[in-house]
């Protein structure tokens, strides 16, 4: 087992189709952890193991994995790329003592880039970043280091300098080192080691001072000797490089091309070298579940007790693997743990280690190590797990509301079952996808991220679980209200088994202000003196029938008035009252110009200037009132009130409008009519 200050925990982070997965299996290959480097374009790669992203070539589930490199264990994470996923990343970055970031060469800068950005500098994870496919044709390295910097607000200091550029990209200059390293683009082959051409001297030693000039901004005594003009030694370099990285002050940029094996080697030296062992990061802080107000740390030591977080929870065969980020103290296999939000200990069975989908049984875990544990039944995303004598509770993973929904019902009974269990073990593994049964409508409802995240769900379901089910857009449940004011008599007589029933009502209906509710009163004329189980029946109608309008819907914000009440000597009046009352109220919604409500949601897009015609123009087709337009850092955020029905698939339209840049989020405002 390694020591924690030769332990790094990395996440590969990027934009989709940047080709962080690629550069994950370059890194295992080199690393001597698999024999066979797959590609995504076969389908054949180590980490996106699931079938569904061997068939779309894209990353679904943040894989884990383990290898050495130089003496080193490093903990990797290969993230998706995908905006529907995004939760994935945000609890991978939680964990994680450092990361690398991949752009493509030729775009730069893309939207879910930023993204993963701003995530990554909201857990002040330390960076490094590696501009990849520096072969393809329009392939930029300055100008990608330009955009970091613009766009994200990083200080990015290139360490290297590509050699050609496209199909001539053949290796870099070393900035610390001052060496030229060439790749041949063979798998199996190491970098060769050469002087700087004659040629390309002029431009590194202007590249290395740019470097040089970047870092003495971060470091007064490296500074000082550069502006004596003393030799500084690679040592010392690294050393400053290293403390700025860890200390999120600068973001080291690479350069190569992983599907082409070239710049892997420089890129895993660079991860040892400047990226953060468990012990350089900061003690994590926490509060003592017993009271809140007293703050706790725990420093990245095994002699520390015990504290770690359930970051992801995963189904292996139908059965549970919580995921754990070990911040301080030892667990063994057999132990038991607190888990802090319950407040009851659970028993890990088994301790492992993993590499994808494959497993390797682990005695015991340790400080700084990213380990899978079976057995704990409660325990969910963002739960902490420590030592029962010592508690503490670390800060939760933020989760995000879902932005979709779909109708989903299983095909009879029997699949019913399947499918209620399927969904359950689903909303544990992924704390973006929630389900509820409609109370209305009867229908099984399904929410998550996106179009694409209920299709990996619905898709899983059915591979995983044997679930076949039908997946159809939810239904809207209407609401029915009147916009005047009208009085409805009803006379209600009837033979029953030689009984004689009789009731007779008058009651007025009004209008009342949208989202003030239902009022059922009564206001009987003092005299004839009625039977109060009689006056209680027929409110009993008025109450029963206000529960849908002309329509059929559930009637809202209504005054419904009893005004008079009638009964017949020798008739039962008590079902005829209550008879009566329920006519004469629908006689009375008819008179009173009933009208059909939608819900009508809140929707807020936040968008960069370029797309805000798109946006706004789509809302109006939509039949939305814009209600503000506003400024809100460097984005414009769109306020809109919109009809729900005319929301469905619009996270796909809004990116496919924005770029993938715009984001939103709907709330349900109030029930409105149909106009607006």
């Amino acid at each position: 087992m390694a020591k924690i200050d030769q332990v790094r925990n990395i996440g590969i982070v990027a934009h989709i189709d940047a080709g962080k997965t690629t550069v994950s299996e370059r890194f295992l290959y080199h690393s001597g952890k698999i024999h066979k480097a797959g590609e995504v374009h076969d389908g054949e790669t180590q980490m996106d193991w699931m079938a569904q992203e061997r068939e779309r070539g894209i990353t679904i589930t943040a894989a884990a994995t383990t290898f050495e490199w130089a003496k080193h264990e490093i903990h990797l994470i290969d993230t998706p790329g995908h905006v529907d996923f995004t939760i994935e990343v945000e609890r991978s970055l939680r964990v994680l003592d450092g990361c690398v970031v991949v752009f493509c060469a030729v775009g730069g800068v893309q939207p879910q880039s930023e993204t993963v950005w701003h995530q990554a500098d909201k857990f002040k994870v330390p960076r490094l970043a590696f501009i990849n496919k520096l072969d393809r044709v329009g392939a930029d390295f300055a100008a990608v280091v330009a955009e970091i910097r613009e766009r994200l607000g990083a200080n990015a200091v290139p360490i290297q300098l590509p050699i050609g550029t496209e199909d001539a990209f053949e290796g870099v200059i070393d900035l610390v080192r001052m060496r030229a390293l060439y790749f041949s683009g063979e798998l199996n082959d190491t970098p060769r080691v050469e002087d700087i051409p004659a040629e390309l001297a002029e431009a590194a030693a202007t590249a290395r001072d740019a470097m040089i000039n970047s870092l003495a901004d971060l470091d007064d005594a490296l500074a000082e000797r550069y502006l004596e003009g003393g030799e500084l030694s690679v040592a010392e370099l690294d050393a400053v490089i290293r403390k700025a990285t860890c200390a999120v002050k600068m973001v080291p940029v690479l350069g190569g091309t992983a599907l082409r094996n070239k710049g892997i080697h420089p890129l895993l030296d660079a991860v040892i070298g400047y990226l953060p062992s468990p012990a350089d990061v900061p003690p994590v802080h926490g509060v003592d579940p017993r009271d809140p107000t007293k703050e706790l740390s725990r420093a990245p030591k095994n002699s520390e007790p015990f504290a770690a977080l359930a970051f992801k929870v995963a189904m292996d065969e139908g059965r549970k693997v919580v995921f754990l980020r070990i911040f301080s103290g030892t667990v063994e296999a057999g132990a038991e743990i607190l888990n802090v939000r319950t407040g009851k200990k659970e028993k890990i069975s088994r301790l492992f280690r993993i590499h994808a989908d494959k497993r390797e049984r682990l005695d015991k875990g340790v400080a700084g190590e990213i380990v899978a544990a079976a057995g704990l039944k409660d325990a969910t995303t963002g739960d902490t797990m420590c030592v029962a004598t010592a508690p503490i509770l670390l800060e939760r993973i933020d989760t995000y509301e879902p932005v979709i929904s779909q109708a989903i019902e299983a095909e009879n009974s029997q699949a019913k079952e399947r499918l209620d269990f399927a969904l359950g073990k689903m909303v544990e593994e992924d704390p973006t996808f929630r389900t509820n049964e409609d109370s209305e409508t009867g229908q099984t409802i399904i929410r998550g991220m996106g179009e694409l995240h209920l299709e990996i769900i619905v898709d899983r379901m059915r591979r995983e679980y044997g679930v076949q089910a039908n997946v159809g857009k939810p239904q809207v449940v209407y609401r029915e209200t009147v916009t005047g004011e009208a009085e409805g008599t009803a006379v209600f007589e009837r033979e029953l088994e030689s009984k004689h029933l009789y009731g007779e009502a008058t009651c007025k209906v009004a209008a009342r202000p949208r989202g003030a509710g239902i009022v059922v009163e009564k206001k009987l004329p003092p005299v004839p003196m009625l039977p109060d189980e009689v006056v209680a029946a027929a409110m009993q109608g008025l109450k029963d029938a206000a529960s849908s309008g002309a329509d059929g819907f559930p009637l809202v914000d209504v005054e419904v008035t009893l005004l008079a009440v009638g009964i017949r000597e020798g008739a039962d009046p008590v079902i005829g009252a209550r008879a009566a009352a329920a006519e004469a109220f629908r006689r009375a919604v008819v008179a009173a110009g009933p009208v059909r409500l939608e819900p009508i949601m809140n929707v807020e897009v936040t968008t960069d200037d370029e797309f805000l015609g798109a946006i706004i123009g789509d809302l109006n087709q939509r039949r939305g009132h814009i209600q503000d337009v506003a400024q809100r850092g460097t984005k414009r955020l769109v306020t809109a009130r919109v009809p729900l029905r005319n929301m469905f698939g619009y996270s796909t339209r809004m990116r496919s409008l924005s770029e993938g840049r715009a984001t939103y989020a709907m709330t349900f405002d109030a029930y409105g009519t149909l106009e607006g």
